[in-house]
Order: structure tokens, then sequence, then C-alpha cells
């Protein structure tokens, strides 16, 4: 069983640690001297001969970088409460948080621009996503949750009007494997396979970035033009509730000036 399949009722804290560190490349001894911990007592920890307190919890889980969904996991593996809140984002807490989100949304019109959750679903949208979903034939893939990146690569969805989908899909796909590289999350694994089998590549036939390592360009028709697209993505700086940890908003910038100034003239 791997980290990215470990929950807290099958896992003790040592598998945890042992699991992530080596997801992580660390060493035994690397690791505690990363953390200021002593390579024995992490040991200990390990084989389970040791139980870690919250803090040491924290600071492990801190040093591997494990998403915070996981470290509530480990904390409760250890037997301890979860610390880091998971909350919707229309939740009364986090109004400050999502009204920063509407702001940043509406700054980007007339350029689309989405929030989404760790899984791909639509969290929000600014008014310049209506005449992207309006090519949508499908009225299944509108109904929520909307998982934006099934909807890209679906030939119902806006697959069809993406003129380099093959690239496209490649390197959606690269990028969600980064992701489950990243975070050992089943969610995205299920997303992955999910994708993997609308596009027909199969693992390990992504091929390379031909870009550069800059960006992949999202070529798509709208009527007899052709817009091209580069995306970009911003995200909350050390968030400690889950939901804000895992937000992400992405941008659909003009590549050239001929797509400026269709999107000017179809969003207004």
């Amino acid at each position: 069983m791997t980290h990215a399949q470990a929950t807290a009722s099958d896992r003790s804290i040592g598998d945890y640690i042992r699991d992530w560190r080596q997801h992580r490349r660390f060493s035994q001894l690397s690791l505690a001297l990363e953390i200021e911990l002593s390579q024995k007592h992490l040991s200990f920890i390990e084989s389970g001969r040791s139980i870690p307190s919250r803090e040491v919890v924290l600071r492990i889980a801190s040093g591997l970088g494990v998403p915070l969904r996981i470290r509530n996991l480990m904390l409760l593996a250890a037997g301890y409460a979860p610390v880091y809140p998971e909350r919707r984002l229309d939740h009364p807490d986090l109004a400050p948080a999502r009204a920063a989100v509407d702001l940043v949304l509406k700054a980007y019109e007339p350029y689309l621009a989405i929030a989404v959750d760790r899984g791909w679903n639509l969290v929000s949208a600014n008014a310049a996503a209506a005449p992207f979903l309006a090519q949508v034939t499908n009225p299944e893939l509108l109904q929520g949750p909307i998982n934006v990146l099934r909807l890209s690569l679906r030939q119902d969805g806006l697959g069809r009007l993406i003129v380099n989908y093959d690239e496209w899909a490649r390197d959606i796909l690269r990028r969600v494997a980064a992701q489950l590289e990243a975070s050992g999350d089943p969610v995205i694994a299920d997303l992955l396979e999910e994708l993997r089998e609308i596009s027909g590549i199969a693992p390990g036939h992504e091929g390379r970035d031909e870009h550069g390592g800059v960006f992949v360009p999202m070529k798509l028709r709208f009527g007899d033009a052709v817009a091209s697209f580069i995306s970009t993505t911003t995200v909350f700086g050390t968030p400690t509730e889950i939901t804000l940890s895992e937000l992400v908003i992405e941008a659909f910038l003009p590549a050239d000036a001929e797509t400026a100034a269709l999107l000017a003239a179809v969003v207004g």
C-alpha cells in the first residue's frame, strides 16, 4: 500500500512518516538534520518504539512538505486531534478569502479565470467563462460539480474545439501526474486514470514539453477564428486551512494580439 492509498485507520504514524520520507527521497539522517531531530528518535518513531508529540508530528510533516489534509491524518494516527480545519469556501469564517478570490477573478476580465479545488472541480468563475461554457454540447458536464479537466478533454465538452488537442491533453496529464506525485492524493489518482481514458493517452506516453518548459498554449476554435491562450496559476500563501491550501485560481491569458481582440469583442 502506498502513501497515496493510506488512511488513518490502517496506517501507523511510523508508516506515514516512513512512506513520505521515502517518497520525498530523504534518508533518516538527512530528514533528522533537516528538522533538527535526532536520527535515533526518528528511527524509534518509524519503528513504533516511540510515540511522537504533536509538535514533533507537525515538525516532521512540515519538513516533508506533507499536504495539510494528510497532516491531519498523521495526527490522528499518532493519537491526536486534527489541527487544520476544512470548511467550504462559502463558510462565514472564509468570507475574506472568498472576497479575495472574487476580486482576483473579476480583475482578469475580459480574460477567463476560474477557481478550482484539489480535484479540479469548479468553485467559481468570472463572467468570461460564459462563452466557453456555451460551447459545451453535453449538459450533464455542466451539472455540479463541474470538473474543468474533464470538460476540456471530452469531445462533448470543449475537446472538439481544441485545435492542438493532443498537445494540450498530454500537458494536462503531465500536470496531474506531477500533482499526484506531490500530494499522493487518491482523488487525483482516480482523476488521472479517467483523463487518460478520455484522451486515449497511456501512462508513459505523455511525451515531453516541446515549448522549452515555458508554457503549452491552448488553441481553441471560436467561430471562424482560433484563440490561443497561455495559463497562469495563483495560490494562497502559507494557508492553515485545508480548503484554501488546495484552492487554485487559473487564468487563461491571450497568447497573441488577435486573441486579445477576440476576447474583448466576445466578452466585452
